[in-house]
């Protein structure tokens, strides 16, 4: 009990909004640690490592990790080949770009967000497959590959922690080995959010977190107190091993949200509201 939870923030929920925005908007809230939009989309495309680096040092934030973006359009899991090229591709540069700014971990969704349609029924064999071949790159870099499971509402397989214990067990790669849960899905997917965090154990490296309705902390019904409980009892207070925040909103899909202008109000009460509720709550959980 010695040490606190790592807050993090999932910042590609914020948009377009300038990166040193995002970072002084953290900064004052006491948020040290920020998960960057996974954007290198392209060669030409996503933050650049020294002036990421000098944004956020300014601010006193630190990377935490990167939030892989997984689209049709880079889909481990497609039917079509050169998709699936695309999003080794991305991973490629997402990695070359994590080891730069010292990022722990790169999110990594088996099958793309946003099609919950099946495309047939080799979809986890495919992408299994596909991970593989870069499964060796994240080993090089010191980087953790955090398979997220999502609603089955968003994508077509691996919903659960279950779910995803299997997909790494079958990708059988030590590049391979860790969890990003997130609070949201879990409620969908999970019996028990709290018996979740135990049975993923030390595979969590990174928790994203919202309500009950997909908005700030205490705006809805989560048992915050349990979540953090369960975190504890695996050791969770650690160095590499963090609480993110993501309240994206209700609604079916929140990809959209990237790529817009923010409503900075909107966003400073998203912050200051969960930051302040999750602090709150993990005092009064080792206060017990």
């Amino acid at each position: 009990m010695k040490s606190r939870l790592n807050l993090s923030w999932s910042n590609w929920g914020f948009g377009i909004e300038p990166l040193a925005a995002s970072a002084a908007r953290l900064a004052k809230h006491g948020v040290n640690f920020i998960e960057l939009h996974g954007n290198h989309y392209g060669p030409d495309l996503g933050y650049q490592p020294k002036e990421t680096l000098k944004i956020l040092g300014d601010h006193g934030v630190k990377v935490a990790g990167i939030c892989g973006m997984f689209s049709p359009d880079n889909d481990l899991s497609s039917n079509r080949a050169i998709q699936r090229q695309a999003a080794l591709d991305y991973l490629r540069r997402e990695l070359d770009f994590a080891r730069a700014v010292k990022a722990g971990y790169i999110l990594v969704v088996p099958g793309a967000v946003g099609r919950p349609q099946a495309y047939d029924a080799s979809e986890f064999f495919r992408s299994t497959e596909t991970l593989r071949l870069v499964a060796g790159d994240f080993k090089k870099a010191g980087v953790r590959a955090a398979i997220e499971p999502i609603r089955a509402a968003e994508v077509s397989f691996c919903h659960t922690i279950a779910d995803a214990q299997a997909y790494i067990a079958a990708v059988n790669h030590p590049g391979v080995q860790h969890i990003n849960g997130d609070v949201y899905h879990m409620q969908s997917g999970e019996s028990h959010i709290g018996a979740a965090i135990l049975a993923a154990g030390e595979r969590l490296t990174n928790l994203h977190l919202a309500d009950s309705n997909r908005c700030a902390l205490g705006d809805g019904a989560l048992d915050v107190d349990t979540l953090i409980m369960a975190l504890y009892c695996i050791g969770y207070n650690q160095p590499g091993c963090y609480v993110t925040p993501e309240p994206l909103g209700p609604g079916g899909d929140p990809y959209p949200a990237m790529n817009g202008m923010p409503d900075p109000a909107l966003l400073e009460t998203l912050v200051q509201k969960t930051a302040s509720c999750f602090r709150a709550r993990e005092e009064a959980v080792r206060g017990m």
